[in-house]
């Protein structure tokens, strides 16, 4: 099983819109998937038509059993129209109760422990997580094997991006003391970009010679992203033909291509 978190402390970046097609992308190439929504607004639950719940809260502080927690997505709602689904998608859901996590354990391996009683029934796990750091951040960074950096080429999102990954270098020696492996960074992807721009150009330009290849193809500022939004589905459900999903697509592709 391989724990891919999402990350920016800078909120509207583009991390719940990345988690939620990552996810359902991967279960439309057959790995059995999990969304897990970190983040109190609970928008990667309400992004694949699943009730808002405290799903998130009852795994880690009411001790519920994953039976209890996972909702399973139905391929029709996520899949590519005319493509078989050969894997499964399931998400657990977040509410406002997902804020008190973190005042309701002390346990900083809580997520660690609750994945671990998975084995090998599922083979990727998701995190969104909310731009604000917290204990809850903690305690899915010492669960985590990669992770996906979703970034605007803007001064703030930079800044926040920054700030993420001097974070994931403060816990790196706490994994250590655990025997767990370092976290590596998978990818660093430019969202709502804008060609046209000097400043976005730049800011990229300036991205690549930092990370080299780190940093994926940008995703373009597109209509259709805010139009699959409103319809609680992903681009390449809602419009298979896109260029949208095509670039998507080469996101996906490239996580796979990581956790193979």
């Amino acid at each position: 099983m391989h724990v891919i978190t999402l990350l920016n402390e800078k909120g509207g970046v583009g991390k719940t819109t990345l988690a939620t097609h990552i996810a359902a992308g991967l279960a439309v190439l057959g790995y059995r998937v999990i969304l897990a929504d970190a983040d109190p607004q609970g928008h990667a639950t309400v992004s694949l038509g699943v009730k808002r719940g405290p799903g998130l809260y009852d795994l880690l502080v009411r001790e519920a059993s994953f039976r209890d927690v996972l909702v399973p997505v139905q391929p029709e709602v996520y899949g590519p129209p005319n493509r078989k689904v050969d894997g499964q998608l399931y998400v657990i859901s977040s509410n406002e109760e997902t804020r008190a996590i973190p005042l309701m354990t002390s346990d900083g391996l809580i997520v660690l422990k609750r994945l671990n009683e998975l084995g090998d029934a599922i083979d990727v796990v998701l995190f969104d997580t909310s731009p604000t750091p917290s204990l809850l951040h903690s305690s899915i960074y010492m669960a985590t094997h990669s992770i996906v950096y979703p970034t605007e080429c803007e001064y703030l999102s930079l800044d926040g991006l920054n700030q993420s990954l001097r974070h994931r270098d403060m816990i790196q020696p706490t994994r250590s003391q655990w025997g767990l492996d370092l976290i590596e960074i998978m990818g660093i992807v430019p969202m709502k970009f804008r060609a046209k721009t000097i400043l976005h150009q730049h800011n990229l330009k300036k991205m690549r010679e930092q990370f080299g290849r780190k940093v994926w193809p940008p995703l373009a500022l597109r209509t259709i992203w805010g139009e699959a939004s409103y319809m609680r589905k992903p681009v390449f459900n809602m419009a298979p033909d896109s260029v949208a999903a095509k670039e998507i697509w080469q996101v996906v592709n490239r996580v796979q291509e990581a956790i193979s």
